[in-house]
């Protein structure tokens, strides 16, 4: 049985408390996995903090930087093991990971190292009263020990996402991955560790929430900041432990996130787009769609269009090269998602396509298997319409003008995303700034420029990350004046 440890101080630790990892595309145990209890969480804390002011801090901005690069090297280097660790734990189709999820997520170390390198700082001459004057700069310092509490559905990308701007601002990292995907972080401590990051730098602990080791990392007194991506909730309990302390949070959250279709859009490009946002990852992806509203004049042909291509995905085995749909991740969100498939039927959906569990094979039957979904005929107060589903599900819905579908886009509690599909350039400015959304795409999906700012409004987050918005959370910004 394959053991996943804790990695702390530059070290593999293994605590005695297991719980096991199952694959979700067939049920099977395929590790057991070492729990980290306060002391452990502890001791990377303490050595995070130490780390802040050993061989760390002492590298040159520039020094710094090459070594994220070794790590992204390494990371290629060893880029088959970081395949399988992400397959076995999320249970995608290999294709996503090899082109998405394991790339994406080596590439964050460098472009924040260029990030860092580039970005300019403040620079004032002042008169006073003397007639000598002074001047004023500013400099970043590293916030130190930042928490890193990852998802599991992009668990590579996204914690990378996270690693790649604290580590580049000279920051010190301890990172709680989610208890169904800790492979890839465990993997992580190899890397550092054969590319020469002093020990402490980079720690990993293993657990669960509340009152384990994400509730004994969050609250820990010497973590400086916390970064956060997942559900609603949690990120509500993060912030309250936070506010003890003062320590400043970035929160990227839920999403219930609205696609809007004009009859002028590219119909191919549209049904494409959409089938992307709303069935990748299994619709485990906080960007994805799971409302659409789409002009009347082309509602049915948008409905028929896109259920002919949700009934072409072929869910299967990750290394199947013709599997199109993996699982969702476990047992227990299958249940959620099914519960809200029975939920909608109650509320009186139509249902286009889907609505249950496929028939696989024997070998994959224990998989948390789900068929993709599409309703339609739902009011906009209804649950499967308000509510985050996080599964491969979506209502379609018509609408008539453009003060109607922005209203009733933005009237939802989330605003992470949206996607706006026209050819018509003048309304592409006014509705991209009319929805209520930290991330609005025109005629794309998921196309992301790593300069840009990433985050949430509304209950979608807190706080923005990606180019110089990284180095905000990431860094304290000092002005130091001298008098001349």
């Amino acid at each position: 049985m394959k053991e996943v440890l804790n990695f702390i101080n530059g070290e593999y630790v293994s605590t005695g408390k297991w719980f096991n990892k199952t694959a979700p595309y067939d049920g099977q145990i395929i590790a057991r996995v070492s729990e980290a209890g306060r002391g452990e969480v502890d001791a990377a804390v303490r050595a995070a903090r130490e780390a802040l002011h050993g061989p760390w801090s002492k590298l040159a901005v520039a020094e710094r930087s090459e070594m994220l690069y070794a790590v992204a090297d390494e990371i290629t280097r060893r880029f088959e093991d970081f395949v399988e660790a992400e397959i076995t734990d999320m249970g995608q189709p290999e294709h996503f990971v090899r082109h998405v999820d394991v790339p994406r997520g080596a590439a964050n170390f460098k472009v924040f190292a260029d990030v860092v390198k580039n970005v300019p700082s403040e620079f004032f001459e002042m008169a006073t009263p003397d007639g000598r004057g002074a001047l004023n700069y500013s400099l970043r310092r590293p916030v130190g020990v930042v928490a890193v509490i990852c998802p599991w559905n992009l668990p590579f990308l996204l914690m990378t996402w996270k690693l790649g701007p604290a580590m580049a601002c000279g920051n010190t990292v301890v990172v709680k991955p989610s208890e169904e995907t800790p492979q890839a972080a465990a993997l992580l401590g190899d890397v550092m560790n054969k590319v020469g990051v002093p020990k402490g730098v980079f720690n990993v602990v293993n657990g669960f929430g509340p009152d384990a080791a994400g509730e004994f990392l969050t609250t820990h007194p010497q973590v400086g900041a916390i970064t956060f991506t997942g559900e609603t909730r949690t990120g509500a309990a993060i912030m309250k432990a936070a506010a003890d302390g003062a320590r400043p949070v970035s929160l990227e959250m839920g999403g219930k996130n609205a696609a809007i279709v004009f009859a002028d859009c590219d119909m191919d490009e549209a049904i494409a787009g959409t089938i992307r946002s709303t069935f990748a990852n299994c619709g485990q992806v906080c960007l994805g769609t799971e409302r659409i509203y789409v002009e009347r004049p082309i509602f049915e042909t948008f409905v028929n269009r896109l259920k002919e291509a949700v009934e072409k995905m072929k869910p299967g085995a990750p290394t199947d090269p013709s599997s199109g749909l993996g699982p969702l991740i476990s047992q227990e969100h299958r249940n959620k998602v099914l519960s809200y498939y029975a939920k909608a039927l109650e509320e009186g959906a139509t249902l286009v396509t889907g609505g249950g569990i496929p028939d696989m094979p024997d070998a994959l039957k224990g998989g948390s298997w789900v068929e993709p979904t599409i309703w339609t005929g739902l009011s906009d107060t209804a649950a499967v319409v308000r509510e985050e589903i996080f599964g491969p599900c979506c209502h379609i819905a018509p609408f008539d003008s453009e003060d109607e579908v922005i209203r009733r886009a933005n009237d939802n509690p989330y605003g992470l995303a949206s996607a706006i599909w026209t050819t018509n350039l003048q309304r592409t400015h006014r509705m991209a700034a009319a929805i209520e959304a930290g991330i609005v795409w025109v005629n794309s999906w998921f196309l992301r420029d790593l300069r840009t700012p990433f985050g949430g409004a509304k209950q979608s987050g807190i706080g923005r990350e990606g180019g110089v918005h990284s180095l905000e959370f990431y860094t304290e910004l000092k002005n130091v004046c001298i008098k001349l």
